[in-house]
């Protein structure tokens, strides 16, 4: 791919990821308040699902085509840039809350769902009783978000918004696939401009694939920001590592046979790394109830010591 090309499809790929974070978060904050559901709800399920698509595609098909290591790779790396880096940003920018009624059981999970992949790769592979395990922590969470709506929905009155939930759905849905889009976009042409500059090419693995996918959640993420809806992104986060580790992981597994490979360097550095993170951020937030622009730096710089290590 030619250099300039290359670039505009870069450019083409932001405006996709930007226009498409703005209908997205703008519809799913509709659909929460004409439902009475919890924007912290609609963040952690349908947006995160949404959110996860580039992540989901890209490890999936890697692993049918016998790539075990990018699909791994990708999957929990994308962990850690959700967490060290998108809810980084998130915290250096706007008031981040986290009361711990809202939040205590799905990080439990997360972290669950981090330790059981770290212990059920021990042998270099993903064993079938991990995938198990972590497919029943995914359907823990999906009950316990469900039950959270049930009871919201009781107590709460449905506000009329005046607008069409038709409207809101079809920018629902026209939100997500720009922010697919734009991500594959930004990936594609990112790696094209990476050759044509001569980057390393392990560079582009680390950078772009883990971030790359990940754009979705920033980009949500930064719409949350602007419109101060720090429920929605949290919640997103959340729900996104949380599939991206007991969806993605046991999907890829059952693509790529009864074990999924996990190369010893994923095993050594990332695995661990994903768990600590996890660990280190969440349990804090949860005793804390909040976050702050302090922690969000910190949270910054180790995960650019987290991309030196790795690279």
């Amino acid at each position: 791919m030619a250099l300039w090309l290359a670039l505009i499809l870069f450019v083409a790929g932001i405006l996709l990821v930007v226009k498409g974070g703005d209908w997205f978060v703008d519809a799913a904050g509709q659909i929460a308040q004409a439902l009475g559901i919890p924007p912290f709800i609609i963040g952690a399920t349908i947006v995160s699902l949404a959110t996860t698509m580039p992540e989901m595609i890209v490890s999936i098909l890697s692993a049918v085509q016998g790539k075990t290591d990018m699909a791994v790779g990708n999957a929990v790396g994308s962990v850690t840039a959700n967490t060290a880096l998108i809810l980084g940003l998130a915290m250096v920018f706007m008031p981040v809350s986290l009361p711990r009624r809202d939040y205590l059981g799905q990080c439990m999970l997360l972290i669950s769902a981090a330790a059981v992949l770290l212990a059920g790769c021990g042998n270099g592979y993903l064993t079938i009783w991990a995938s198990v395990a972590l497919v029943c922590l995914l359907l823990a969470f999906v009950e316990q978000n469900l039950h959270t709506a049930s009871l919201e929905r009781e107590n709460a009155e449905r506000e009329e918004t005046g607008v069409s939930m038709g409207r809101n759905a079809g920018l629902f849905l026209l939100g997500a696939a720009a922010i697919v889009g734009g991500s594959q976009l930004l990936v594609h042409s990112g790696a094209a401009i990476a050759v044509s500059l001569d980057v390393p090419e392990r560079v582009v693995a680390v950078t772009l694939m883990a971030v790359g996918t990940s754009l979705p959640e920033l980009a949500t993420t930064i719409t949350a920001i602007r419109k101060k809806e720090s429920a929605l992104s949290v919640g997103n986060i959340i729900g996104a590592n949380l599939i991206d580790l007991t969806l993605i992981l046991p999907a890829c597994s059952a693509a790529s046979g009864p074990r999924l490979p996990v190369a010893a360097a994923c095993m050594r550095i990332a695995l661990p790394a994903c768990l600590l993170v996890t660990v280190l951020v969440f349990v804090p937030l949860l005793i804390r109830q909040r976050g702050s622009p302090v922690q969000g730096v910190l949270l910054l710089l180790a995960y650019g010591g987290y991309l030196i290590v790795t690279a």
